[in-house]
């Protein structure tokens, strides 16, 4: 496995039954070599406008991503897996995509939030 991969791995849903899912492989964590993920889904309303990200059929890395319908990658279901947690991988999608993730997820995480 490596970044930008999509694997398919058990994760928790609203009833709190994990089922097997795809996520993106954004970093491996030190010390373990654990992976910081974000969840993928096909319900394209759970997107959150400039944060999120749409892949569609009409984009270049949607093919080799393995998914099989227009999704959100929802960088706001996150969490960290070891390896051995994944049962495969299906695809991966493109380097610029899981760098724009990337830069996403850390600006948020560095603008200060008010109270």
């Amino acid at each position: 496995m490596t970044e930008g991969d999509v694997a398919l791995t058990p994760l928790p849903q609203a009833d709190g039954r994990t089922k097997p899912r795809p996520a993106i492989l954004l970093r491996q964590t030190p010390p373990f070599g654990d992976w910081l993920i974000c969840g993928v889904s096909t319900q394209l309303h759970q997107e959150v406008v400039g944060f999120d990200d749409i892949i569609e059929p009409s984009h270049p890395d949607f093919q080799r991503s393995g998914l099989k319908a227009a999704s959100v990658i929802r960088l706001g279901f996150l969490t960290v897996l070891p390896s051995d947690q994944f049962l495969g991988a299906l695809g991966s999608i493109s380097r610029a995509r899981h760098a724009k993730l990337l830069q996403r997820l850390s600006v948020f995480l560095a603008t200060e939030r008010s109270a």
